[in-house]
């Protein structure tokens, strides 16, 4: 009898150490299942997109973009109750209009932001000091205009410091600027970017000029521009658009005749 409850009790006491060892190693997989899911959060590709608005009211850029962008101190829409606009230009490579633009800027007294990749260092320096000398503001734009969220931390952080480095020591010239590339960002690149001094900067407007094989008519560009002002607007234009060469002038005489004031970055009002 005496052998048969031994018996029993370690049969009872291996049962619980089996049950306890089980618990254990559940526990730590639902905790590394936890990790995983919330660094997938953080990496999870975002593309940035607005939802027009009628009436010059400024657009809805939905609550996700509007958190993070919160969150890192990006910039993608100022004041809702000042006639602000702030011009911005990406510019991958010359197509052979910016010097017409950077012109124009001038001569309306304006200035705007370019946001460039290294191959435009590399091809166009020359219209590069001509930004900075009229006064405008270079920005960065990547080394390879990659989306951000596919590439690995380390890979993420040279695409933003090499282009960074090279400017400095070209043109004696600190970007603090950036706009990640197709507007594809993740929670985790806009944290890395911050952490690089850099202030991310998206768009409240936006319009189909960046296929040089297909432009819209001068009219049709003029109209979608001017109909979707609104207060706090930062303008997203492509130099490499023949139209936008040919209707900044007028765009900046409407834009002002309208009341608003072109301001630099530099300038942001919240």
């Amino acid at each position: 009898m005496k052998k048969k409850k031994k018996m029993l009790l370690k049969i009872f006491i291996l049962l619980i150490i089996a049950i306890a060892v089980t618990w254990v190693a559940i526990s730590y997989d639902e905790e590394k299942t936890i990790s995983t899911n919330a660094e997938n959060l953080k990496t999870n590709k975002i593309e940035w997109g607005i939802k027009r608005e009628e009436n010059n009211k400024q657009p809805d850029v939905g609550s996700v973009n509007k958190k993070l962008m919160e969150e890192n101190n990006g910039l993608y829409l100022g004041n809702k109750d000042k006639k602000i606009i702030y011009l911005t230009f990406d510019l991958g490579y010359e197509a052979g209009y910016t010097d017409s633009i950077l012109n124009t800027l001038k001569e309306n007294d304006v200035t705007a932001t370019f946001f460039i990749t290294a191959h435009y260092v590399n091809t166009a320096e020359d219209l590069i000091q001509k930004m900075i000398d009229n006064g405008n503001i270079v920005g960065n734009h990547t080394v390879n205009h990659k989306s951000m969220p596919s590439l690995d931390e380390a890979t993420l952080k040279e695409e933003v410091t090499k282009l960074h480095d090279v400017v400095k020591e070209k043109f004696n010239y600190e970007m603090k600027y950036i706009r990640p590339p197709k507007g594809e960002y993740s929670q985790k690149s806009l944290a890395l970017t911050n952490s690089l001094n850099y202030q991310t900067v998206m768009w409240s407007f936006a319009y189909a000029d960046w296929d040089e094989k297909n432009q819209p008519s001068q009219e049709e560009g003029k109209k979608k521009i001017i109909e979707n002002l609104h207060n706090g607007e930062i303008m997203l234009l492509h130099a490499t658009s023949r139209t936008n060469k040919e209707i900044l002038g007028d765009v900046i005489k409407q834009i002002k005749e309208k009341g608003y004031e072109i301001k630099s970055l530099n300038e942001f009002e919240k």
